[in-house]
């Protein structure tokens, strides 16, 4: 068996270590085919002035390493350029597993919401928390009520409740706006007089008041509440609940609250058969069809570096050969330095670039432009058209 390269190549289905592109015609036999690669690698490795310790299969392993790592380096910038969006998405299964490997993705505001939920929990205005309805008896003459004592009926295997809503209160100011103990009653009449047209023949019964002046009479009846008379409040914490005034009767009050491990449950919808983070975003390799000549550029360089590199681990296995009358040293140590090297710098230019094609930067670039061009126009000067 040759132990060193020996020119050309005839590429075969099987030949690379997965197979991942074996069927793809040009992976094959096209411009950027696997043998193409394998001989332009061994000569920029030396041949045929220095012999190449590797064989094809070793050119093969390293040209579908380089692919993948490519399709990897791309697709964890896809995943992580849109996980906002793709995250809850359905993942399928089977024939019908989705694949978002070169597929147009599109923000929305999903996710964005899910999270905003939680704040119309804490507002009682929606969200994702259950809000349960609760009553007391209270008792005439007795202020303070323990609604953790009074309503452990609710506290599903020990968990605790937290109080949302007290409905007491006292009557809706609309409903006495024409009460007289409120100094409102009826200031239409009033106003009729005022202006001299309550004796007018047809009579006048009434005036089109503006919305503003009921604002002015309701906001006056709670001031009248709250100033004259004992209004209707209460105090609530720890879940200790004070009532004011002193209750001189015997009814039910209700109120509203929630069960606390309700709020604390982040497993909240279903978790089955959706994407929930990096790990199972379904990207799969790039079709090596589908990459674009920049692309294949950068995979070629990658393979030639991962081709560098194990040719240097060979050559490390003996630092030196001895010789006829001395002995030679091989190059093994700086093949790998050299490779490793030249894998950290591919890697770090194409991350730089993937990232100056994020979605971010791609509308500070836009804005960008835009202030440039609207700085640019402001200096063009300006016709003055006399009519």
């Amino acid at each position: 068996m040759e132990i060193v390269w020996a020119g050309s190549s005839s590429f075969s289905s099987g030949d690379t270590p997965y197979g991942f592109y074996d069927t793809d015609a040009q992976f094959g036999t096209g411009s950027h085919s696997v043998d193409k690669f394998a001989d332009w690698s061994a000569k920029r490795l030396g041949y045929p002035i220095v012999a190449v310790e590797l064989q094809k299969e070793q050119f093969y392993a390293c040209y579908e390493e380089a692919i993948t790592e490519y399709s990897a380096q791309v697709n964890q910038f896809n995943i992580r350029d849109n996980m906002l969006a793709l995250q809850g998405q359905e993942t399928g299964s089977g024939d019908t597993k989705t694949d978002l490997t070169h597929r147009k993705l599109t923000p929305t505001l999903g996710r964005v919401i899910q999270l905003a939920d939680q704040y119309g929990s804490e507002a009682g205005v929606g969200g994702t928390v259950d809000f349960k309805t609760g009553s007391i008896e209270i008792s005439s003459g007795s202020q303070v009520y323990d609604l953790d004592v009074l309503y452990a009926d609710v506290k599903e295997g020990g968990d605790d409740i937290e109080i949302r809503k007290i409905h007491y209160e006292g009557t809706p100011a609309i409903t006495r706006y024409f009460d007289p103990y409120a100094g409102t009653g009826d200031g239409s009449y009033n106003m009729l007089d005022s202006f001299g047209w309550g004796n007018y023949s047809p009579g006048v019964s009434f005036m089109m008041m503006p919305i503003y002046a009921d604002l002015l009479k309701v906001q006056a009846i709670e001031f009248n509440d709250q100033i004259r008379k004992s209004a209707y409040s209460f105090e609530l914490r720890n879940n200790k609940l004070r009532i004011f005034p002193n209750p001189t009767s015997t009814y039910t009050l209700h109120f509203d609250y929630i069960v606390k491990k309700d709020r604390n449950n982040a497993l909240q919808g279903t978790s089955d058969g959706v994407i929930t983070d990096f790990s199972n975003a379904p990207f799969n390799n790039m079709a090596f069809a589908n990459i674009n000549e920049v692309g294949k550029q950068w995979i070629k360089k990658y393979g030639l570096a991962l081709c560098k590199e194990l040719l240097g681990t060979i050559r490390s296995k003996y630092a030196s050969l001895p010789i006829p009358g001395a002995e030679t040293t091989l190059d093994g140590d700086t093949l790998r330095t050299e490779a490793q090297t030249e894998k950290e710098t591919l890697v770090t230019q194409l991350r730089e670039m993937l990232d100056q094609m994020s979605r971010k930067a791609l509308l500070e670039a836009d804005k960008d432009e835009a202030e440039f061009l609207n700085e640019k126009l402001n200096k063009v000067p300006i016709p003055i058209f006399i009519g």
